[in-house]
């Protein structure tokens, strides 16, 4: 199997790769869902949330505030690594237990298999030590104002707070095997996605030299 880390920073349609990489066969690992499913009423990490942050930081349903929380950890740096000491071995924990139940089905499937960890932190986190290529999506920076502004509804000072509390995309990209412009138009990065693909597998699924 070939395990691809995915990642770029707030606005840069990291998404709109992996949609494409699915409609192409992989596999995808969401850090996002499984973050999401980690702080779930009940569970570890929401109670740790709480022990911290305090009982404010939930809705009238007892479930973790995302907003709320995003406003405090983006202005707040040490708010962000008492949040990030919570939940990162957890979602890292998650996600190794995918990729092992993708690779342990791969054993017995013929032809390409590809898993994607789809995680906007797999550099901070380390992820991409478990991945066989890392894929940086970058688009530049008035792009990612406006897509922030017309998703999030955030003013641009917002958009330059949460940019700016992100490990800058030209550090990313320094990991990266592969990179995509995502700041042209959508058929564009389609394009670049479909041949990095296919270069992908040539490297990695071509027979070797015969002796």
């Amino acid at each position: 199997m070939i395990v691809i880390g995915l990642t770029g920073n707030i606005g840069s349609g990291k998404s709109t790769v992996a949609r494409r990489l699915e409609s192409l066969g992989a596999k995808i690992i969401d850090a996002d869902k499984v973050a999401r499913k980690i702080v779930l009423p009940g569970t570890q990490a929401l109670a740790a949330i709480v022990e911290s942050f305090g009982a404010d930081i939930l809705n009238s349903k007892g479930e973790l505030d995302r907003k709320k929380m995003g406003a405090i950890v983006f202005e707040d740096a040490v708010a962000r690594a008492r949040l990030n000491q919570i939940v990162h071995p957890q979602i890292k924990e998650a996600i190794h237990r995918e990729i092992n139940t993708y690779k342990a089905a791969s054993n017995c499937c013929p032809g390409a298999n590809v898993a994607v960890i789809d995680a906007p932190l797999l550099i901070e986190v380390g992820l991409y030590q478990d991945a066989d290529e890392v894929w940086v999506v970058k688009v530049n920076e008035d792009e990612q104002i406006e897509r922030l502004a017309g998703r999030d509804g955030l003013s641009p000072a917002e958009a330059l707070s949460r940019i700016a509390a992100q490990m800058p995309q030209e550090e990313k990209i320094l990991y990266a095997h592969r990179v995509i412009d995502n700041s042209g138009s959508l058929a564009e990065t389609l394009k670049q996605v479909d041949r990095h693909w296919a270069v992908m597998l040539k490297e990695h699924l071509q027979a070797p030299d015969s002796i």
